[in-house]
Order: C-alpha cells, then sequence, then structure tokens
C-alpha cells in the first residue's frame, strides 16, 4: 500500500512538472491567442461623478453599456443593449459611445473602418436612452469623429473631407466647408503627417457653451504624393495619399471658428510665421489658444484669440529649445487666467503654473525625473499625473497641489500603474502591470485606496505558470560612454556553465523604451518561445531613449542612429564577455525604428553580430515624413552628412552576417521604397540576403494568417542562422 502510494506520488508529480513545462508554440501565441490579456473596456465615467459605464457582452453576445457605482459593486445597470435597437432585423453593434450632454442619449460608432494609425471613420447612430430609439446621423459615406456639443443640442462630423453640424431637436444639418476635396483640402479631420507624429485626429472643437466650433483646414494641394499598389485584382489598384518627406513641402495649415449663432466663420489671422499647428484648445467660453511652432520645432507659441475678436492676439507663452521641443501637455484655468503646461526647461520634463501674461508662478514638479503623463486638476487644486520618479523602468500615479506642496504617490505597485479619471477626480481606474505580471485593473479613489478589482487576468497567470514563461531580469550593461538600462530573458532551465546564443531586441528611437517593467505584449511571449529553445534573449536601451531626462533622450540631435548603434554594439561587446554567452553567435531584431537600428548594427557592426532581423525599417532618413525627421535632424539639405553617414544603404558593402528584410508593400508609414532601395545596396555589393513581402499589408504587418507566417519565418530564421 506504501509502495503504491510512492508511486502514486510519482506519477502525480511528473504529471504536474509536465504541466508546468509545456512548450510554447507560435500557433499559442498568433492563432490560439493563449496570451492575450483581459482589460476593461470602454470606460466613462457619469455626471455625478458617482457612476461610471463599461462595454460588456450579455449570456448571448450581445452588446452592452453597463452603469456602475463607484462604492457599490451591486449597483448595475444596463443603459443600452445592442439587441435593443435593429438596422436591418440585425442587433446595432458598436465599437465606440459618447453620451451627450444630460446622459440622455447616446451616439455610437458602428461598422468602424480603420484608415491610418488613429483614423477611422464610421457609421454613427443616435439612440434616445429611454425609447431606445435610433436614428442615422447621416446618409451617405461614412463620417469622421461624430462628436456631441457641450451643450447636447447639436453633433459636429466630418464626411468627404468637409465640416457638418446636425442639429438634433430639428433634424437638419448644416455643412460648414464646402471645398473639401480628397489630396487637397481637409476640413476637420487632419492630413497623414499631422496624424502620425502629432498625434492630431479629431482637427475640430467645440467651446465648452457649444456656441462656436474651432477647426483646422489642411491645404495639401502642393504636397507630393505617394502611390502604393493594392494588388488582388486582375490590374492592381492605386492607393495615393499626401506624404511630405523630409525637406519637402507640408500642407498649409489654417485655423477658422464657426460662430453657430451667426451662421458665419471667422479666419483666424496668426500675426507671426509658423510651419506647424500642433494643437487648439479653448481657454474658455470666448478664448481660442492656438500652437505655433517653427520648421525646427525649437520655437514654441501659444496665442490666444477671442472667437468675437480674433484680430487682436496675445501671446501668453514662448519657449524656445536648443534642440526642439515635444508638443507640450496644456490645460486651462479660466477663473485664474492661469494655465498648466509641461516642459523639459529644467532638464526634465515638468508641470508649471504661469497666468496668461506669460509669467511662471510655480513650478508644480520639480526633480530628477520626467513627469511623463498629466491627467487633469480638481476642484481644490490637486494635480493629477505620472512620472518616472522612482526608476525609468516604473511609473507612478502622483496628485501634488498647485504650488507644488503636499505631493503624494497615490499607486503602491511597484511597476507600471497609468490611470483614467473620472469627470470630477474623485475616482480613478488603474491599469497595472510589471514585467512577467499582465494587467490588474483596480477602482480607486483619490488618495489611492483600491475599492475593488475589475481585472487581474488570473486564466492567463494560470497560462504563464503552465507554459513556465520566465520574467525578464533587470540590469544595467555599459555603454560606448553610459550606462544602459537592460533586461534579460534566460531558459528556464539556465545552466551557467553552459554557452547560449544571444539574440537582442531593439527599438532605440527618441524617447522610447523597451526597458520597462511592463507587461510586455506577444513580443515578451514569442522572446520565452526563443528562450525555451535555448537562446538567451535581451534588451538594451542605448542613448536617446526616454524617461532619462532631456540630455540623454536629445544627445542624438542631428545624428540619429550613430549614438544609438554604438551603445547597442558596446553592449552587445559587453554582454559577449559573460561565461554563458555564445559570442560568436549575436543576433539583432528590430521593427521600424529598430529594423533601422538592426540594419546598422550587422554593418557597422559586422563583427559582433552575425544575424539580424529588420522588419519595416528606415534606410535612408530622406525617405521618411518632415516632421518627425526635421525634428530630430533638421533639414536634409541643412544637415547632409547626418542624413548620409547613417542610412543602411550606405553601408551595405559592411555585412558579413546573415540578414533578414522584412517590410509590407502598403505600407503607407515606412514606405516599401526603403527596402527596395537596400535591396539595391545590397545587390550592388553582393551581399546575399533573406527576404519576405506581405502584399497589401501596412507598417503593422498583421491580419489574417500574417502575424503567425512571419513569426514562423523570423523563428525559422533565427534557429537556422544563429
Amino acid at each position: 500500500m506504501k509502495k503504491l502510494f510512492v508511486i502514486g506520488l510519482f506519477i502525480l508529480f511528473n504529471i504536474g512538472l509536465h504541466a508546468q513545462n509545456k512548450q510554447i508554440s507560435l500557433e499559442d501565441i498568433w492563432k490560439n491567442y493563449a496570451f492575450y490579456p483581459s482589460y476593461v473596456n470602454g470606460g466613462r465615467g457619469m455626471n455625478d461623478g458617482e457612476h461610471y459605464t463599461v462595454i460588456e457582452r450579455d449570456e448571448n453576445r450581445n452588446l452592452q453599456i453597463v452603469k456602475y457605482s463607484y462604492k457599490n459593486p451591486q449597483d448595475r445597470t444596463v443603459v443600452f443593449s445592442s439587441a435593443d435597437v435593429k438596422i436591418n432585423e440585425k442587433p446595432l453593434y458598436f465599437s465606440d459611445y459618447q453620451f451627450n450632454a444630460d446622459e440622455t442619449k447616446l451616439l455610437l460608432a458602428t461598422e468602424k473602418e480603420s484608415i491610418y494609425r488613429y483614423s477611422s471613420k464610421a457609421h454613427y447612430y443616435v439612440v434616445d436612452i429611454r425609447t431606445k430609439k435610433a436614428s442615422k446621423l447621416t446618409d451617405g459615406s461614412k463620417q469622421m469623429y461624430a462628436t456631441f456639443s457641450p451643450d447636447g443640442k447639436n453633433i459636429a462630423f466630418v464626411q468627404d473631407n468637409n465640416l457638418f453640424i446636425k442639429n438634433i431637436k430639428r433634424n437638419t444639418i448644416n455643412q460648414i466647408t464646402d471645398d473639401g476635396e480628397k489630396n487637397k483640402i481637409i476640413n476637420g479631420a487632419s492630413d497623414w503627417v499631422y496624424e502620425e507624429e502629432l498625434e492630431l485626429v479629431k482637427a475640430f472643437s467645440w467651446s465648452p457653451d457649444g456656441k462656436y466650433l474651432a477647426y483646422y483646414k489642411f491645404d495639401e494641394s502642393n504636397v507630393k504624393e505617394w502611390d502604393m499598389k493594392i494588388y488582388g485584382q486582375l490590374y492592381p489598384e492605386h492607393y495615393t495619399f499626401k506624404y511630405p518627406k523630409a525637406g519637402e513641402e507640408n500642407s498649409k495649415v489654417s485655423v477658422h471658428i464657426y460662430q453657430l449663432e451667426e451662421d458665419k466663420t471667422l479666419d483666424i489671422r496668426i500675426p507671426e510665421a509658423y510651419e506647424y499647428i500642433p494643437r487648439i484648445k479653448w481657454a474658455d467660453n470666448t478664448y481660442l489658444a492656438i500652437e505655433t511652432l517653427n520648421r525646427h520645432q525649437n520655437d514654441l507659441k501659444i496665442i490666444l484669440f477671442n472667437a468675437a475678436e480674433p484680430g487682436k492676439p496675445r501671446t501668453i507663452y514662448h519657449e524656445t529649445n536648443k534642440w526642439y521641443i515635444d508638443v507640450p501637455k496644456l490645460e486651462f484655468l479660466p477663473e485664474k487666467h492661469q494655465f498648466i503646461i509641461s516642459s523639459e526647461k529644467s532638464g526634465y520634463n515638468h508641470l508649471y503654473l504661469y497666468n496668461y501674461s506669460g509669467k511662471e508662478l510655480a513650478a508644480i514638479t520639480k526633480g530628477n525625473y520626467d513627469v511623463t503623463d498629466y491627467y487633469g486638476i480638481d476642484k481644490k487644486g490637486f494635480v493629477y499625473y505620472q512620472s518616472a520618479e522612482e526608476s525609468p523602468l516604473n511609473r507612478s500615479v502622483y496628485k501634488v497641489k498647485l504650488d507644488g506642496s503636499g505631493k503624494r504617490k497615490l499607486s503602491s505597485q511597484k511597476g507600471t500603474n497609468e490611470a483614467s479619471f473620472n469627470k470630477t477626480f474623485s475616482y480613478y481606474i488603474n491599469y497595472f502591470s510589471s514585467a512577467g505580471t499582465p494587467y490588474i485593473i483596480t477602482l480607486n479613489n483619490n488618495e489611492g485606496k483600491v475599492l475593488r478589482t475589475l481585472e487581474e487576468n488570473q486564466t492567463l497567470k494560470n497560462t504563464l505558470a503552465e507554459y513556465n514563461v520566465q520574467k525578464p531580469e533587470f540590469f544595467k550593461v555599459k555603454g560606448a560612454e553610459d550606462s544602459l538600462n537592460a533586461w534579460m530573458i534566460k531558459p528556464a532551465d539556465f545552466d551557467p556553465s553552459k554557452k547560449y546564443p544571444l539574440f537582442m531586441f531593439v527599438y532605440g528611437g527618441p524617447g522610447s523604451q523597451t526597458v520597462t517593467d511592463s507587461w510586455g505584449s506577444m513580443n515578451y511571449i514569442w522572446f520565452n518561445l526563443l528562450a525555451q529553445k535555448g537562446y538567451i534573449v535581451v534588451s538594451v536601451d542605448n542613448r536617446g531613449t526616454g524617461a532619462r531626462g532631456e540630455k540623454f533622450k536629445k544627445m542624438t540631435y542631428k545624428q540619429l542612429g550613430k549614438y544609438e548603434t554604438e551603445d547597442q554594439i558596446a553592449a552587445a561587446k559587453e554582454l559577449g564577455k559573460l561565461k554563458y554567452i555564445d559570442n560568436k553567435r549575436i543576433g539583432i531584431f528590430g521593427w521600424s525604428y529598430g529594423g533601422y537600428m538592426s540594419s546598422l548594427c550587422i554593418s557597422k557592426g559586422a563583427d559582433v553580430f552575425k544575424t539580424a532581423i529588420a522588419v519595416a525599417p528606415v534606410t535612408n532618413w530622406r525617405y521618411y515624413d518632415n516632421i518627425y525627421t526635421e525634428r530630430y535632424m533638421q533639414t536634409p539639405q541643412e544637415n547632409p552628412d547626418g542624413y548620409d553617414l547613417n542610412s543602411p544603404i550606405n553601408h551595405t558593402e559592411k555585412i558579413k552576417g546573415n540578414y533578414l528584410l522584412v517590410h509590407g508593400m502598403a505600407d503607407d508609414n515606412v514606405h516599401f521604397q526603403n527596402t527596395a532601395e537596400m535591396i539595391m545596396s545590397l545587390t550592388e555589393n553582393d551581399i546575399q540576403f533573406d527576404l519576405m513581402v506581405y502584399p497589401n499589408k501596412n507598417h503593422g504587418i498583421y491580419g489574417g494568417n500574417t502575424r503567425l507566417h512571419l513569426y514562423r519565418k523570423m523563428t525559422d530564421f533565427i534557429l537556422n542562422n544563429l
């Protein structure tokens, strides 16, 4: 009996051990999505400050907007269900929603269709919550950015490059502009480069009282076109759009104010020369603030215009920088004629209080760390923000008084914390993750107290344990000059007496980070798959990356790629000195800017790197858009050496190792031209390489079986060449 018991324990132990050592497959990652985290979708704070809404599904898979009490989780009300309204005998499924001012109506986005990175268009429906009656916003083509006015009486939207306002009560539509035309004039939406590089998508803004609508007009007539072929028909289709490359002409951008009561549009005359208008923002019911930047993006102004008398502007803020200025966070305190703005003028990104005379009243935050996000201010004068105060690897949520006193950390867990506050800043949803720990989403009060957990991803945590997924280990490694932050993933059965091949993951672009104590998405699981196959995976944040102050970030100015590559090569050499690293088997992989970096590393570091994978790489900064490139490099006419000395196409003759080049042929961001030119340079220098292209795929290279195919290609390439 005892013998049978021991045998039984042995069998159970081995079954358990086997269960804890399940091997990750590419299908698990990219087909079955076994490692996909759960999230809380569509969170909105209600007017009363005591309730919030989220999107859920019922037992029949109908989408629901559900209202919850912050204080009492049992207080649950279904505000709307897609089963409540049927269009063409089908439930009204939606992907996004808005409430009107008194929360009696909903604006639902249906059949949403992505355009570029952030932009989209959809068919919209207005739903009366009480009667469940739905009416289509308008007929014809899909609309963009439909938005209730603050008073709830109107809805502004963009359709076919023109701006419209619908009066809900009268069910009438007023066309505000009529000159919109594809690839010529855009009203109320941004052009491609503003969307991608300034993150401006909806290019109109209601005044707080709903009496004015300010909007952008983009005249892109003189911007050169880019053409992409879309395959699938007997003759490929052509998709053309305006894309200003480095040194080339931009759209002419202007701001206008439509006065609803007078049915009149005022043209804003900006008194001084400018190249960009990164933001417009209403300071109050009457005054509109317009931010301007010069072409080098190192001279920022904020100008106030009276919507009734726009001919008398006033500059309330002016900042210059020897490098460049990132678009600041900005919030107005109209009762005090003050505003909060972010700036790196101290050497770190911090929040400041100014008055309308342009005088600094207080440094709200200070110290040798970066404020990484700004959430807002409550009625008591507490400012809420996120920072990397504890470490560049971590993010925590704080509150502080306007004068900089009374600072308090609200988040308690070490890792990455992101907050979404309600309208009154009395509650917030905290999204926490750390290396190896997927999102834990909690509801908190404004003192940081956790009221309840909304999602803890226990199913995913169990899956991670089942596959014995290894957490990254954080460490520092010596770069070409500075000590650099890094992480390492080792095989579960790591043996320090053995030699392991090293596979490095890089991005490295200005202000970015791959080394943070946060959930690492699907790439993190893929790196664990490689670790299970006997590789050590490392990522290093080179000079130029974020959360280490302005000097560290901006020292790559006018020489993108130079110092970043030096650091990656130096780090690889240092890692190669470790007893358990095989320094003859070092590889590197990157996507976009990371593909640019991996291409430079396999050429400039030909004696260090055996293998490189470059996905959607920039290979010559002359081919990339002007807002991004000139921010860091000035124009190619001003800085030709900066462009040419660190372009991978000019270093292909140095490549000795194995090089895999991947690109989507419908990449609107980093054009396939970059890979085409790289191919020509490799061919001219008789360098053998591997190539994989994906027709009709954009910069993300996804959709259908694409990601599985791509990662199988890359995995096989690594196994065969590293």
